[in-house]
């Protein structure tokens, strides 16, 4: 054996054990998260209704590298589909932003466990049922079933995830320059999440529907041309929570999945209407938001919140950065998104995690806090990511 095969039979190996070694911390991380789940409400208890979409779709994102879950997700994609629309907080779900500029979410008292009996049983199929007030928290539904697609290649959950989408796209063309979607149905903010998250959903549907491909590549084009125009990237590269009544930039905090999301819609736009600006454009924030949110050793924080005051939201934010990041990555690969992702996981496991419990928390670069459902399967988010990264 050469010098050359046996290094590169030596850095194979290495590859293969660091993976492995992801792929049991993942795994581990599951097994916790799933100490709250419900399988009455379909839900994870001490999370709510959008979170557990997200929940959800870290669960998808690890059974697409690690086949030992897979029948795990699949009972958990069945289960989910199944119940949770008898406990949709429907319109009783409230959202304010909060003095330090976090999302607070309300909802009907007792929620969910009140509902169960309250409400009948729902037609799942219906994307209404999915639906809630809160545009985005729909959204984030439409996602969650489109990666639970990918694991399984069931049909319903791609046909409710277009059904969600057109929803939602009912409601575009009425805002700021004759564009953008509203945080909620009852009320005229216009947000960076609800906006990007409907992108997004375009264009992962543009990939998986070969009929309807047009169609939602051009909503996808549309709505990144608006949102690249509004003024919501700010002169720093990085992106702010929405726009005034004015229509202008206001200027709230850089939160970290605002910053994430738009790097998977075009990544995936790019997949479908290849277009070289999408990509640099995905580089061009994601480079500015790893200069604005990590740390010295490469760790991602919401500073704006960060260790004690993200709670109901904010907990779950930097997952969703880390796995649009690895779509970035994956498409358009960068040495320092590796290094990010890879940073955060380990800072994860050796200092934001409780070593009897399993539970992870909010603050990666540690101590660990205390954790709920939100904050482990965000934090599983970058353990996931570290699988697959190279």
């Amino acid at each position: 054996m050469t010098f050359k095969t046996s290094y590169l039979a030596s850095a194979l190996l290495l590859l293969a054990a660091r993976a492995s070694a992801q792929t049991a911390n993942a795994e581990a991380a599951f097994a916790t998260l799933q100490e709250w789940y419900d399988p009455v409400t379909g839900l994870w208890n001490t999370a709510g209704w959008w979170n557990g979409a997200n929940a959800m779709t870290v669960i998808a994102e690890l059974a697409a590298v690690d086949a030992s879950i897979v029948q795990d997700a699949i009972s958990i994609f069945e289960t989910t589909f199944s119940v949770a629309p008898s406990v949709n907080p429907s319109n009783g779900v409230e959202k304010s932003v909060g003095t330090n500029g976090l999302i607070q979410t309300t909802y009907p008292a007792g929620w969910p466990n009140n509902t169960i009996s309250k409400r009948a049983i729902q037609d799942s199929t219906d994307p209404t049922v999915w639906l809630d007030g809160a545009n985005d928290d729909a959204e984030w539904w439409g996602l969650a079933w489109v990666a639970a697609y990918d694991v399984t290649g069931n049909e319903t959950y791609l046909n409710l995830a277009e059904g969600i989408f057109n929803e939602i796209a009912a409601g575009w063309g009425t805002n700021c320059g004759n564009g953008g979607i509203y945080w909620e149905t009852t009320n005229h903010y216009v947000n960076a999440i609800a906006s990007e998250l409907f992108i997004s959903l375009a264009a992962h549907l543009a990939n998986r529907v070969p009929a309807n491909a047009a169609t939602y590549t051009a909503w996808a084009e549309e709505a990144w041309n608006w949102f690249a125009s509004t003024g919501m990237i700010n002169a720093n590269g990085t992106i702010n929570d929405g726009l005034t009544t004015d229509c202008v930039n206001n200027g709230q905090p850089v939160w970290s999945y605002n910053q994430g999301v738009i790097l998977g819609g075009l990544t995936e736009l790019n997949k479908i209407s290849p277009n070289e600006s999408y990509i640099e454009s995905a580089n061009s924030i994601a480079q500015a938001a790893i200069a604005a949110l990590a740390d010295s050793n490469y760790v991602i924080h919401d500073y704006a919140c960060e260790p004690s005051d993200c709670e109901p939201n904010g907990t779950q934010f930097k997952g969703i950065f880390m796995r649009n990041l690895l779509l970035l990555q994956r498409a358009s690969p960068n040495d320092l998104y590796s290094k990010v992702i890879e940073a955060c996981a380990a800072s994860i496991w050796a200092n934001d995690r409780d070593t009897t419990t399993g539970e992870l928390g909010v603050n990666w670069a540690g101590p660990f806090v205390g954790g709920d459902a939100t904050t482990q399967s965000s934090a599983m988010g970058a353990l996931v990511a570290a699988i697959s990264v190279e």
